[in-house]
């Protein structure tokens, strides 16, 4: 199946110093996200309490700023589970364009060189995907509530849908342009949305989930070359 063997392919990939340097980058910016966040709860979380609060029969408890910040902890990494769609989508397009060179360097030496895409392009294009990707969860978020056992097939789907969308198109505009993107999007929808998916099932488990962008990045380079050979067989 070529979401799977894209996805085995990038992950063989994880010993390449090259590849090793952007999954640096990353996760250095990922996490640097994830402490800011966590930062600013805590902080807000903090002014609202203050250091200390009274509660009835017991009395004032001083404790409570440093149960905030250690309690904060896990909390971030059950909301990494939501944070980390967007943030995944946020670094793709950030880093997509090292780490596709990188597999296309190891897998495909063959190639001419890819479209010349600058950054803000790029930055511009995970913008409006960006918007999309939270607007669209927004609006999921009735569905959460209203199908709540169906909530993380729920989740999985559109988020799969989202994300391989704009994973597939950014790896394919480096070879193809936007119009050729578009078409081979069109042609092999189902094939891209179950990669989405395969990449969005790790994203919500704590950790796991810091490698996501960069491997999805590398996923969905194996997937475009390998649909563009099938479409030229066909």
């Amino acid at each position: 199946m070529i979401p799977a063997a894209s996805f085995l392919a990038a992950i063989g990939q994880l010993g390449d110093r090259r590849f090793q340097a952007v999954l640096a980058k990353g996760l250095g910016i990922t996490v640097a996200i994830f402490v800011a966040f966590y930062v600013v709860f805590v902080q807000v979380v903090g002014w609202f309490l203050g250091d200390s609060v009274s509660l009835p029969w017991i009395g004032t408890v001083t404790w409570v700023d440093d149960a905030i910040s250690w309690g904060a902890i896990p909390l971030m990494l059950l909301l990494s589970v939501f944070l980390m769609v967007p943030v995944a989508s946020a670094i793709t397009g950030i880093f997509l364009d090292d780490v596709a060179q990188a597999v296309e360097d190891r897998h495909y030496p063959a190639l001419g060189p890819a479209n010349e895409l600058s950054l803000m392009d790029n930055i511009r294009d995970s913008l409006a995907f960006l918007g999309v990707l939270i607007g669209a969860n927004i609006i999921a978020l009735v569905l959460y509530i209203f199908l709540a056992p169906l909530a993380p097939f729920i989740f999985w789907g559109l988020n799969g849908f989202l994300l391989g969308r704009e994973y597939f198109t950014l790896a394919a505009i480096r070879r193809v342009g936007r119009d050729g993107a578009a078409q081979l999007r069109k042609r092999y929808f189902v094939t891209i949305w179950i990669a989405g998916v395969v990449m969005v099932v790790p994203l919500t488990i704590p950790l796991v989930n810091l490698l996501v962008p960069i491997l999805g990045a590398a996923t969905f380079t194996h997937l475009f070359h390998r649909l563009e050979a099938k479409r030229l067989r066909a």
